[in-house]
């Protein structure tokens, strides 16, 4: 279920040639953790295992792209390269940096393969908000929204075959901390993921559209990790999801918003906004009712550490952030009411959205994500700096951007309950 590798295939086959599938291990990205690295390995170890069985070579290979990617295509003598997708400023530089380091006849190909509608085909510009994308986007489904035609067995063998890869021995190479250990009720890989898709389908679906906002209710997909590392393709998600519209129509359109029209939302605004994680990225708007209560005084203030450690005097907040730690995902609705906290908890808006980008990113699964900085709910910098979301009433710290407090999370679901499921040890 991947366009890039399905391009590439159709290629190879038109030119009678052998295909290969290369995965470049960068020792480090961003505050990506051995959690992040073990998940994302284990996952491509199903698709090494499935490339063999199709007769395609499966190269893993340890550096930047730019370092070891030119040289592998001189080797082998590579037709063309094709690549996919991502809105961010460091792989978008990674691309640029092949680029520039690619013998000239080979050509070079970039295909947007995890979103549905294409990130520049969906609009050429940054959008405002939902509403100015969400027509852009469904008036392009019925071309885009389609089936994946099959990864075939490859006729064309390669030369050489593949050198065996020693998966635990690419660990040393990582630079990364170990301390953030994996999480147990996430299984990586293709199977796994799709096993999650079913389970959502016949268990949670019915009561995503009434039940999706309360973290103590099982109405999630769940699928962000699966999505996030490319394990399950959200098209194919959305292909499964609408087969049961006529029993869940309600469900299935709010799926359907979250997971396509929010989360292209999300790809669209880190593509055209290259300060999508500082605060310069937000609108005039937001950048000036933020500096002028940046002096407001402070109800509380907290340290990174203490932050992290789920210390501070809010039960729900530490119960929010613990829950993160322990199981690399925190419920939707509560991701904003976290980002908000730190907002209201650090010394300027430019700490608070450094803060919350540091811990989403280093404890989250599908953290260094363009939902993790501006998505809808879990946004760190829509949840701080109010991106796509004004009009809200004038009060301290916050200014017109949306407020959240401890007695409305109260009045919407029993935090009780929540707090009592990860309320620390100690």
């Amino acid at each position: 279920d991947n366009w890039a590798f399905l391009y590439a295939q159709r290629l190879a086959l038109k030119q009678e040639l052998p295909l290969h599938v290369c995965f470049c291990l960068v020792p480090k990205f961003l505050e990506a953790t051995i959690r992040h690295y073990r998940f994302m390995l284990r996952g491509l170890q199903e698709v090494a295992e499935e490339c063999a069985e199709l007769n395609i070579s499966f190269h893993l290979l340890l550096g930047y792209a730019k370092d070891v990617l030119p040289t592998f295509v001189v080797e082998h003598g590579v037709g063309g390269l094709v690549t996919d997708f991502s809105p961010l400023r460091l792989p978008r530089q990674w691309v640029e940096d092949v680029r520039e380091r690619l013998p000239e006849d080979v050509p070079f190909a970039q295909v947007d393969a995890h979103n549905i509608v294409p990130c520049w085909v969906a609009s050429p510009k940054q959008e405002y908000s939902a509403r100015t994308i969400r027509g852009k986007i469904h008036a392009q489904l019925p071309e885009f929204l389609t089936e994946f035609p099959p990864v075939v067995r490859h006729p064309h063998p390669p030369s050489c075959p593949a050198e065996p890869i020693a998966w635990e021995a690419c660990y040393s190479s990582l630079q990364v901390d170990h301390t953030v250990k994996e999480v147990e009720w996430a299984t990586p890989g293709t199977a796994a993921g799709m096993a999650v898709l079913k389970s959502f389908i016949a268990e949670r679906l019915k009561s995503f559209s009434t039940h999706r906002n309360d973290p103590n209710k099982a109405a999630l997909s769940n699928l962000s990790p699966w999505l996030h590392f490319g394990q399950v393709s959200t098209q194919r998600a959305i292909l499964e999801v609408q087969k049961h519209r006529r029993n869940y129509k309600d469900s299935v359109d709010a799926f359907v918003e979250e997971a396509v029209v929010r989360r292209e939302l999300a790809e669209n605004f880190c593509y055209y906004n290259e300060n999508y994680d500082s605060v310069q990225g937000a609108y005039d708007w937001a950048q000036t009712t933020l500096k002028l209560h940046a002096k407001d005084k402070r109800p509380y203030l907290y340290s990174l550490q203490e932050l992290e450690q789920g210390t501070t005097h809010d039960p729900l907040w530490n119960a929010a952030q613990l829950q993160m730690v322990q199981e690399g995902k925190m419920h939707g609705f509560l991701r904003m009411y976290w980002a908000k906290k730190i907002l209201e908890w650090t010394r300027s808006p430019k700490e608070a959205l450094q803060f919350a980008i540091y811990l989403n990113d280093r404890y989250e699964l599908d953290g260094r994500d363009p939902n993790g900085y501006v998505g809808k709910l879990q946004g760190c910098l829509w949840s701080i700096c109010g991106i796509h979301d004004q009009g809200w009433a004038e009060r301290p710290i916050f200014g017109k951007i949306r407020y959240m407090n401890y007695a409305g999370c109260k009045r919407k679901f029993d935090v009780d309950q929540f707090e009592r499921r990860y309320a620390p040890t100690h």
